[in-house]
């Protein structure tokens, strides 16, 4: 099961729209859905009039869905969850989800989230990750996360799906602050490479390269209409570089590698 929220655990909506862009990719049916009335404060997340294919108007409801999608070439199903964080009963909600994860036979749940970062649009989207498994550890080949502090939704689905037995992980791309009006296609597609290297199946990319491409053009442009900002960006650049080790290079580029062989795998069959 892969699930996504929107808010506090999804910067630029970078972490919805990966599990958007699965949704669209893998037509994914409805598999079910949780009563909305439970979890939520409605003059905070307010429900939406919007037109119905019979061409009148309906009252939608900020509910909480799971998708069931059959990855084309793959004999593994995954479950996508889909919600807005909740405001309420966070246990239960989670204690929830869970139970339907059970009855679907999963056994394995990675989280995607998105946080505001100091770092340059001009490099790789940093991605990092955190697991209560062996076996997801050495797929993720991810930097730990180090992380103290408050947390959202994501962090206690993951642990009341681990005492129900399940593996788990969570994999947060960063997104650059100073650009951070959704959407970041380069932080999705970042999040996309990642939770591809964790389920071990290869993910389509459809058009968010390009996407990311275009997002990657306008950032610079402007950076470039922008002194202050070409000075600041060029300071995260000299920080992130420095960081940075000629291992850890060749490890991104072997990674990559490795999740172009699988997209190819899965286009073949």
């Amino acid at each position: 099961m892969v699930a996504a929220f929107e808010g506090w655990n999804d910067a630029a909506d970078a972490a919805t729209s990966t599990v958007d862009h699965l949704l669209e990719e893998w037509d994914a049916e409805i598999f079910a859905e949780l009563d909305p009335e439970e979890f939520y404060d409605f003059q905070a997340v307010r429900p939406v009039i919007a037109p119905s294919e019979n061409g009148s108007r309906d009252i939608v409801w900020p509910t909480p869905t799971l998708y069931l999608a059959h990855p084309p070439g793959h004999d593994r199903d995954v479950l996508l969850l889909r919600a807005v964080e909740p405001n309420y009963r966070w246990q239960a909600f989670c204690a929830s989800v869970v139970e339907l994860a059970q009855a679907a036979g999963v056994q394995e749940l990675i989280t995607l989230g998105a946080l505001l970062a100091d770092t340059p649009h001009t490099r790789p989207v940093p991605v990092t990750g955190s697991t209560n498994d062996p076996v997801l550890m050495e797929r993720l080949s991810l930097d730990q996360s180090r992380y103290t502090g408050p947390i959202g939704i994501t962090s206690v689905l993951s642990d009341v799906a681990a005492r129900a037995g399940m593996a788990t992980a969570g994999i947060w791309a960063a997104v650059p602050h100073y650009v951070a009006e959704p959407p970041c296609y380069k932080a999705t597609l970042g999040l996309l490479g990642a939770l591809e290297d964790a389920i071990g199946v290869g993910l389509p990319q459809g058009v968010l390269r390009e996407m990311s491409e275009a997002w990657q053009r306008g950032a610079d442009e402007l950076m470039d209409q922008d002194e202050d900002l070409l000075d600041y960006v060029r300071t995260l650049e000299n920080e992130r570089d420095a960081g940075d080790t000629p291992e850890a290079s060749g490890d991104a580029i072997a990674r990559e590698f490795e999740r172009y062989l699988r997209r190819r795998g899965s286009d073949d069959a």
